[in-house]
């Protein structure tokens, strides 16, 4: 009764306000506090979603657009009851510049080839999505139990702690503003009011004007480029592209659909952590429109995307899990991807900046693994689940990769594996 007290008459939640230190799911903030928090998640994910494309030598402001239109897409396969935002994924990078060839700077020559296989593992994604809900999502808890979840949440946040870490690495002044950065979301964390939900937005401009002042004002590090936001347009349409479809590229891109599963349900297992809520019921919805939303960007020349850590990062921070919220960094996503001037200003944030913000959200969602052991009283006086549990953090933590031909699992897919397999091969100890 009380969940169909939440929802409206079409079966979407109703999204009542709350002025809360909690906001959940189906909740929302007051109008100017989700334009801002929106804005927030916006910037948290830009650095990745721009980051891959330039990789792959794929257009980042149409995966800009594209990650907005995806994260809409997904919000309305599952309902508005799934907190998440949809980035370019780095699991594509490998298959896609082995596929490409791609020489590593300037626009991929051989982009449709890829496309052609970014759509056929969004395909196949979509397809492991429709029979997750067809014959029922129980089977899902019993092959992934609390001691396997935490232990994929805990794989997935060490996986990326490197990025950050390399991000706050190098000369001193790069390490003092990353510190600096980690430091700043820390305080406005216990800011009073509304601007403690904001932590990563403030700790972002106060460690950006900090580098400003070092870099531009004392000429202590390479200075921002100003005059690159100054003379991009306020308007201009990316570059979109048509995917060919050749056997070979399909063959070597379309099985990281097996991975983006494996990412998916370690950040809904994460987010059920989080707000209390059982979201196995949506696990067939959340592939099913990840999996769409991957095949429409690479339908017109954008990368495949995946449901993003860091964002969930940001919840973990804000304690704002409204899905309302995401629906608008969806808008606003969309609004920068068709704004190269907008662009050009978010990537002006610094690297050690950027590394610093890395270094906390990443950190919050390892922490996540924390909070799914205790709540669920995972035993840990069990070699089962010890050995579940820290092999499978070892090889996220060393990013083991296992190569099948041309085909490459990273260290979360490894990790998501062993921890399945070990936990389901070994028996517990008589008592």
């Amino acid at each position: 009764m009380e969940q169909r007290d939440r929802d409206g008459p079409s079966g979407w939640p109703r999204w009542r306000l709350s002025r809360g230190g909690v906001i959940l799911p189906d909740e929302r903030p007051p109008l100017g506090q989700m334009l801002v928090l929106a804005l927030q998640h916006v910037v948290a994910m830009f650095g990745s979603t721009a980051l891959a494309p330039l990789l792959m030598g794929f257009d980042p402001n149409l995966a800009i657009l594209f990650s907005g239109i995806a994260t809409l897409l997904f919000f309305v396969v599952v309902g508005g009851r799934v907190p998440s935002y949809l980035g370019s994924s780095f699991a594509f990078i490998a298959v896609v510049i082995a596929a490409t060839g791609y020489g590593g700077s300037g626009p991929n020559p051989n982009l449709p080839v890829a496309l052609g296989g970014i759509v056929a593992a969004g395909a196949l994604y979509a397809l492991i999505g429709g029979v997750v809900m067809v014959a029922g999502h129980a089977w899902i808890g019993r092959l992934m139990p609390p001691a396997v979840t935490g232990a994929i949440v805990g794989a997935i946040g060490l996986n990326l702690a490197p990025i950050g870490v390399k991000g706050i690495s190098g000369s001193g002044l790069a390490v003092g503003v990353g510190l600096f950065t980690v430091a700043a979301v820390g305080l406005a964390a216990s800011l009073p009011g509304a601007a403690r939900r904001l932590p990563l937005l403030i700790g972002a401009l106060a460690a950006t004007l900090l580098y400003a002042g070092l870099a531009n004002g004392l000429g202590l590090a390479p200075p921002l480029d100003l005059a690159r936001v100054a003379e991009a347009p306020w308007f201009g349409w990316p570059r979109f592209a048509a995917p060919v479809f050749e056997p070979a590229a399909i063959a070597l891109i379309a099985p990281v659909a097996l991975v983006l599963v494996a990412e998916n349900l370690g950040h809904v297992k994460a987010i059920a952590a989080m707000t209390g809520r059982d979201l196995d019921p949506y696990l067939g919805r959340a592939f099913l429109g990840d999996g769409l939303a991957t095949m429409l960007s690479g339908a017109f020349g954008g990368t495949g995307v995946t449901t993003y850590a860091e964002n969930m990062g940001v919840m973990a921070v804000t304690r704002i899990y409204s899905t309302l919220v995401f629906a608008t960094a969806g808008l606003v996503a969309i609004l920068f991807g068709l704004s190269p001037k907008f662009g050009a200003a978010i990537l002006l944030i610094p690297g050690p900046v950027i590394g610093g913000l890395a270094v906390v959200v990443f950190g919050l969602i390892a922490a996540t693994a924390g909070r799914i052991f205790v709540e669920n009283r995972v035993d840990f006086s069990r070699t089962r689940t010890l050995l579940t549990v820290g092999t499978a953090l070892v090889l996220g933590a060393g990013d083991f990769t296992v190569s099948l031909g041309q085909f490459r699992l990273g260290g979360i897919g490894t990790a998501t594996a062993a921890s399945i397999l070990l936990y389901h091969l070994l028996r517990d100890e008589p008592d």
